[in-house]
């Protein structure tokens, strides 16, 4: 009997610990949120008044990106939000369609894969054997036109796109110039933090070790992890690819069951319709008229497009942003400590977003 209560009684204890333990994580969660919000709050206010395209640019999730590439620091990220504007004010990547660098795109050496991996990102897959022109800044440009639509093509609840690196046919006679990694790496890190999730590099040939010892150093040290190489021989690197991919999904070059092939004219229609969806979110209605290779704005009916939301900072606005923007962090963290959990306890982890009046209509 005394065994009985005494297990009881321990029991008991436990889970009044545990309760505790909850409530401790839940009260510093909210303090963290907080204070990355002060922080979002802070840079925002750091730039000061924006119009046109860097106002719909820089919305908070935006600034979260620069804040988190920067480790939080509001000063430094001022500094590469500053950067970017400026850059993107220069080179317009979002005014690029895509009969301007169709050309570069006619092998498939990069294109967006029709796929996601198991988190619902865009996917890019990258076939550096496959390079069919020589001049640089147009590779460039193409780069660039097909991570702005990877990022057009991002689901409501992802912000970041996945890489798939097939090194089929690639030799030093096909690789880029150091130079050109070099400026190719500073456009991803610089001007799209936080947008790469996770780079594969697969099955790249022994002579491609000499190319990234040099080319490695170039990258910073979150952008570092993200790049991960796969060997077919390798059974921990390709399980570690199939745990981000679902295997069916995965292109038999890439170990998976999908065989997939590239086609110029159907993934052309495809950037054509997404042109006019990129014209109607930046507000180039009036640029639609021609698509490029033979398409016109009335031939390629466009799909809803979903606008960014207006970084204009009311008091509704304020919470709005504070619970959408970053309270995920919050159920996601109480849900990995304490699995299972109850109902009553899973709302107590849960910021109440869907429960928040929309600004917009107040």
């Amino acid at each position: 009997m005394f065994s009985r209560w005494s297990n009881s009684h321990h029991n008991k204890e436990n889970d009044s610990l545990q309760q505790e333990s909850k409530i401790v994580l839940t009260s510093w969660l909210i303090v963290a949120v907080m204070w990355k919000y002060n922080q979002i709050k802070e840079l925002r206010a750091a730039i000061g008044p924006l119009s046109g395209r860097s106002l719909k640019y820089c919305t908070d999730a935006c600034l979260r990106r620069y804040l988190e590439a920067r480790n939080w620091n509001a000063d430094k990220s001022k500094k590469m939000l500053e950067e970017t504007l400026k850059w993107r004010s220069t080179y317009k990547p979002e005014e690029i369609r895509w009969h301007e660098v169709a050309v570069e795109g006619e092998t498939g050496k990069v294109y967006r894969a029709s796929f996601h991996d198991r988190h619902g990102r865009t996917v890019l897959i990258l076939r550096p054997g496959k390079q069919n022109t020589t001049s640089l800044e147009n590779q460039l440009r193409h780069l660039v036109y097909l991570i702005e639509n990877a990022i057009l093509n991002l689901p409501e609840t992802q912000e970041q796109m996945a890489w798939l690196i097939d090194f089929t046919g690639w030799t030093l006679s096909t690789s880029v110039p150091i130079k050109s990694a070099r400026d190719t790496i500073n456009l991803l890190q610089n001007h799209y933090p936080e947008r790469l999730a996770i780079a594969f590099l697969y099955n790249p040939p022994r002579i491609f070790e000499a190319f990234w010892k040099i080319v490695k150093y170039f990258m910073d040290a979150k952008t570092f992890q993200k790049v991960k190489f796969v060997y077919p021989k390798n059974t921990e690197s390709v399980e570690l690819m199939r745990s981000y991919f679902d295997e069916e999904n995965l292109p038999t070059e890439f170990g998976g069951k999908a065989v997939l092939e590239y086609n110029h004219e159907e993934f052309s229609k495809q950037m054509n319709q997404d042109d006019i969806k990129s014209a109607i979110l930046w507000g180039f209605d009036d640029k639609l008229q021609c698509i490029g290779n033979g398409h016109s704005g009335s031939d390629v009916a466009p799909e809803p497009v979903c606008l960014a939301p207006s970084a204009r900072a009311t008091p509704a606005s304020d919470a709005w942003g504070l619970f959408s923007v970053i309270s995920p962090m919050m159920y996601g963290t109480c849900h990995r400590l304490y699995p299972p959990i109850s109902s009553k306890e899973k709302h107590a982890c849960e910021m109440p977003t869907r429960k928040l009046p929309n600004p917009n209509l107040t």
